[in-house]
């Protein structure tokens, strides 16, 4: 698709920056402690291990639970929020595993195509199909690609169409889908079963397209989030709600949460915008995933078992 993609170049910034505001905050919430809050013998275990922020310490307002009505240090919003944070870890890796799957590589062809006014057409092969390939997956066919010359009607009687991709194996009178510009026909066509070819020739973006791509890029949504489901039972309901409050307001946790986010956002940077990605940030942009998930488990495990 064209880029810059600025839509979400901006909402990734804005993610990136409150995460590191949030642990700055932290931070400095831990800083403004008077001495006289420190563990001392007089007070119980629970004071010794509620790291929250002391009321007095946040002025004379009242605290926000007092004014909704709620309770949040009460272990029924703990592990609410504990649970709806890992739900959210899961919906955030699996669209970003969708993102990755949907950006593909640049097409130079399609580009071309679009920027001469690019429609799409039903058209009819009108000769013997040449270079043909089998594309196999695990010793199975799943597709073919050919150089294919076709007859789209009110157009080009001929219209040569490279690297053609079809489920099943192009013949002549075989009739195919095929992104072509009226004003332009020297370009040729486009043609792939796999891709949904009204996106392209209008160039928008759709993370569930009506081709195959769009129903992988679901299915990859639901598994990912299926897992991130089962995260969020096993570190919802496995830990106390002391032990999910003090990692919560642990400054250390949320810095190297609030820099996996920051990473990411930067790895998939090069992507929105459309420039040439180092490798790191390729790393970091495509395995960004699978690290979300790796990062929130390696700083919740700890909390298993615990009070």
């Amino acid at each position: 698709m064209p880029r810059p993609w600025n839509g979400p170049l901006v909402w990734g910034a804005v993610a990136a920056g409150c995460a590191v505001v949030r642990a700055g905050a932290l931070w400095g919430m831990r800083r403004s402690r008077r001495p006289g809050d420190s563990v001392s013998p007089n007070k119980t275990h629970d004071e010794c291990h509620d790291r929250r922020p002391r009321p007095e310490l946040l002025g004379s307002r009242p605290p926000l639970g007092d004014v909704l009505g709620i309770r949040f240090d009460s272990p029924a919003w703990i592990r609410t929020r504990t649970c709806a944070v890992w739900l959210l870890v899961g919906f955030a890796s699996g669209a970003l595993f969708v993102g990755l799957m949907a950006t593909g590589s640049r097409n130079d062809r399609v580009d071309s195509l679009r920027d001469a006014g690019a429609r799409v057409s039903t058209a009819t092969v009108v000769e013997r199909p040449g270079a043909v390939r089998e594309d196999l997956s695990e010793d199975v066919v799943r597709g073919y690609s050919a150089r294919l010359m076709v007859a789209v009607p009110g157009g080009p009687e001929r219209l040569a169409v490279k690297g053609a991709y079809t489920y099943d194996k192009p013949r002549a009178g075989t009739e195919v889908e095929v992104l072509w510009a009226p004003s332009a026909p020297e370009l040729g066509g486009y043609v792939h079963e796999r891709k949904d070819l009204r996106a392209l020739a209008e160039g928008r973006w759709s993370a569930f397209s009506g081709g195959a791509d769009g129903r992988d890029s679901l299915v990859a949504l639901v598994l990912v989030m299926v897992v991130g489901g089962v995260l969020a039972a096993v570190f919802t309901f496995t830990a106390g709600p002391e032990a999910l409050q003090r990692l919560a307001w642990s400054p250390g946790v949320q810095t190297v949460r609030a820099a996996l986010t920051a990473t990411v956002f930067l790895g998939w940077r090069p992507l929105l915008l459309g420039d040439e990605a180092s490798v790191p940030e390729e790393l970091f942009a495509g395995g960004g995933f699978i690290l979300v998930l790796l990062v929130y488990v390696f700083t919740s495990v700890r909390t298993i078992g615990d009070g």
